[in-house]
């Protein structure tokens, strides 16, 4: 890869400014390699190289310009640019906000799926019945028909909406189970919401045994007290396996 192309991708997925001498450590090897040691010519190549990157974005046919901010460089749009990002930014989807649990049962299903309540129970080692009810409402599963067992329970599935969110082509590009906590965070920007946590526990169930995200996160006390009473409604109402069940049986349809 050049120096060009380095440069121009660390710029892009900084998130905060980031100065010269950063980039310098970071591409140091790619021109030492190149036989260049002396640190004044290293540092000549880099500066040369990012004024041609700035100046590139600049007068090109591009919304996006390299800009000197608090003594670092950063990528942001132009200014001509703004009302139509503006525009953009407003018809975005707000970001989803799900419990630990419902996080949990989210991976379970996208893991094991196609799979039932009691499977899904089985490895959380709690009742997900709940949770379920939310996740059918975020979109986020969806019924897969019923499994041909006694009781023929019925079956969960993820959705496009969940691919959507996780910007995934499909299941088969699921990540490894450590990337895929990472992508919940990222994605979903979650804050965990005591409500559900509650819920499950109503009942006496024990804390989960094997959890699927095997998380040990505190739960923040600061929600937002309308959010949480609205969240302990939902898990409430949805905590009714026959409301569960009319639910999933409607989708079936």
């Amino acid at each position: 890869m050049s120096l060009k192309a380095q440069l121009e991708a660390i710029i892009y997925a900084a998130e905060t400014p980031i100065t010269l001498e950063q980039m310098i450590q970071l591409v140091k090897p790619t021109i030492v390699a190149e036989g260049v040691s002396d640190e004044g010519e290293i540092k000549s190549r880099v500066r040369s190289t990012l004024d041609g990157l700035i100046v590139e974005y600049g007068s090109a046919d591009r919304g996006i310009e390299i800009r000197e901010v608090a003594g670092g460089y950063r990528m942001s749009t132009k200014p001509e640019q703004h009302e139509v990002v503006r525009a953009f930014a407003r018809s975005l989807k707000p970001p989803i906000r799900l419990s630990l649990p419902a996080l949990e049962t989210l991976a379970v299903i996208a893991y094991k799926q196609p799979a039932t309540v009691p499977e899904i129970n089985d490895i959380r080692g709690v009742d997900s019945g709940g949770v379920i009810g939310t996740l059918l409402e975020r979109k986020l599963i969806t019924t897969a028909g019923r499994k041909q067992v006694i009781g023929r329970p019925i079956l969960y599935k993820t959705t496009k909406e969940f691919l959507m969110r996780f910007g995934l082509k499909d299941v088969h590009e699921l990540p490894s189970m450590e990337e895929f906590e990472k992508l919940v965070a990222e994605s979903f920007h979650s804050e965990l919401i005591p409500a559900e946590a509650a819920a499950e526990n109503d009942d006496g169930e024990a804390p989960s045994r094997q959890s699927a995200l095997d998380s040990r996160e505190e739960i923040s006390e600061e929600t937002d007290e309308l959010s949480r009473k609205a969240e302990a409604q939902t898990a409430q109402s949805h905590s009714n396996p026959e409301h569960i069940e009319r639910s999933a049986a409607a989708l079936e349809e």
